[in-house]
């Protein structure tokens, strides 16, 4: 079928790239992979109007893993396509499953959260044998029990012209689990792409990257090495036992926490010490990342949590820690620290580099992403002193200790960063995926993150349409150096990985003893 056609129909018109990787995607299930912002969804919407022109009584079906997302997609089909080309319908649990049933019976591209579907289809309420098309956003998701996999597991076995678009920015360093997703999603072809690609970088504007090195007060020093100390006995204990080998960081000790758990019976005290001595590892490791990455008043309430968790007697693990002398000293170092207005210096230096943003760029708007929502909260405190900054948290639904943003306060939020009323996002994860949030001129990591499908999809933000910048906070000496270089090195494997998988996956065979796992 000629791309011509297909470009008749729609409502824009498709760089190159999209054009190239369309024309794989219409012969072989497909996995994309793209920067944020390069146009994943138009890719979609292409292929699911051939796919209709194709199989006209067929019905496609786009998943993505939110709501606000999966509305964002269906609203692009809407403005793109002719009012009348096709039946769409967003499919929520907030709709009964008896109208979802008959609602399916209409619909001819149904829009719907992975977690929607499976649920009914495990009651049996339609079934998959029309669907010509299953297109999977942020298609890295597609591992273990995730109910992508669910879906695309009764998709294989029912729909009689089958055909798989997975879509993500980035799908892991990890050789195995992109060997997954491949596997669960029958990929014959992978089409990838980065900002360096000859087909991709003339659509891109420059994106400068600064890394801010930020030395580690001294005054911070003495309470790292009682936190240090603390960890060092625990983890001393889990060697003496057998139990733990180098490297350990937290999630060795998560790993051997679930195992030690499995072997916990009535009378297995070496079981139940060791799951202890674990939990008291993983608390005070988490301890130090705080202080050393983030705020000391996020530190603070880290410690409140655990004397309220103490008290209440919940934990024989956070009990040991309270009453040890080290983090009786530490608390007593930290409150002279509080009580003198001390704070990270990282505060300082973002505030500082907002401030130059204001003054050299004429209303901009910048995200920050930040780890945790503590730290979240002390840099909307910190901003809100300069009055030209409207700031705001991005952070998802409730928790036990803040209260979050319900998906139509998100929604909300996003529309007033759009429209200026709001030039300063500070976000949690829930800023890095998929969310149409409009371009910005800076993106801020106040910490570096080890992960390279979190770094791609937050640096994604800027550069698209106007050049941007892409600043990294880090403060010298501490975890912030490790997770830095540690998601550079997982990226560049990341790539690399792809590259040899593509032949790999033309043998399936090779591929199919991931599909259990």
């Amino acid at each position: 079928m000629d791309i011509k056609k297909i470009q008749d129909i729609i409502k824009t018109t498709p760089r190159d790239y999209q054009k190239a990787i369309f024309n794989t995607a219409k012969d072989n299930n497909t996995l994309v992979v793209l920067p944020t912002g390069t146009g994943k969804t138009l890719i979609a919407l292409m292929l699911s109007v051939h796919r209709k022109m194709l199989f006209p009584s067929s019905k496609i079906l786009f998943l993505a893993p939110t709501r606000p997302l999966i509305e964002q997609h269906l609203q692009y089909f809407k403005q793109n396509l002719p009012e009348l080309f096709a039946e769409m319908t967003l499919f929520t649990g907030s709709i009964n499953s008896e109208k979802r049933q008959k609602f399916w019976q209409t619909s001819e591209i149904i829009f719907s959260t992975p977690q929607c579907i499976a649920n009914d289809l495990e009651n049996h309420l339609y079934n998959l044998n029309d669907v010509s098309l299953l297109i999977i956003d942020e298609a890295h998701r597609c591992l273990k029990n995730y109910d992508y996999t669910k879906v695309v597991k009764f998709y294989k076995e029912h729909s009689k012209s089958q055909r798989i678009l997975g879509l993500t920015a980035s799908p892991g360093h990890e050789i195995e689990k992109v060997r997954q997703i491949a596997a669960h999603l029958n990929i014959d072809e992978i089409e990838i792409r980065t900002r360096e690609s000859e087909d991709v970088k003339p659509y891109l504007k420059e994106r400068d990257f600064k890394k801010i090195e930020i030395p580690f007060p001294p005054e911070f020093m003495e309470i790292q090495s009682l936190l240090k100390k603390l960890f060092d006995s625990k983890v001393s204990l889990l060697k003496e036992k057998g139990y733990i080998i180098p490297p350990i960081n937290k999630i060795t000790l998560l790993k051997l926490q679930n195992r030690l758990s499995s072997q916990i019976s009535s009378g297995n005290f070496a079981a139940m010490h060791g799951v202890s001595l674990c939990a008291q590892a993983i608390k005070i490791s988490h301890a130090i990342e705080l202080l050393e990455t983030q705020t000391l008043s996020g530190l603070n309430e880290y410690f409140k949590s655990l004397q309220e968790q103490a008290k209440q007697k919940k934990s024989r693990a956070v009990q040991t820690i309270i009453k040890s002398p080290e983090f009786s000293i530490v608390q007593t170092l930290l409150s002279k620290l509080i009580e003198k207005n001390i704070e990270h210096p990282k505060l300082d230096a973002l505030a500082k580099i907002i401030d130059e943003e204001f003054a050299n760029i004429e209303n901009p708007k910048i995200i920050i992403f930040a780890q945790f929502r503590e730290t979240v909260l002390s840099i909307i405190k910190k901003l809100s002193q300069n009055p030209k900054i409207k700031a705001k948290i991005f952070i998802g639904q409730a928790k036990k200790t803040i209260s979050g943003l319900s998906q139509k306060e998100q929604k909300q939020i996003i529309d007033e960063f759009r429209e200026g009323k709001i030039n300063v996002l500070a976000c949690t994860s829930i800023g890095e995926e998929g969310l149409d949030i409009p371009e910005v001129n800076s993106v801020i990591f106040y910490e570096p993150i080890p992960s390279a499908i979190r770094k791609i999809q937050r640096a994604g933000r800027t550069a698209r349409l106007k050049p941007g910048k892409l600043i990294i906070l880090l403060t010298k000496g501490t975890k912030d150096e490790i997770h830095h270089y540690a998601s550079h090195a997982r990226e560049k494997k990341m790539y690399k990985i792809i590259e040899n998988l593509k032949e790999e996956i033309r043998n399936k065979s090779n591929l199919n003893k991931y599909l259990n796992k």
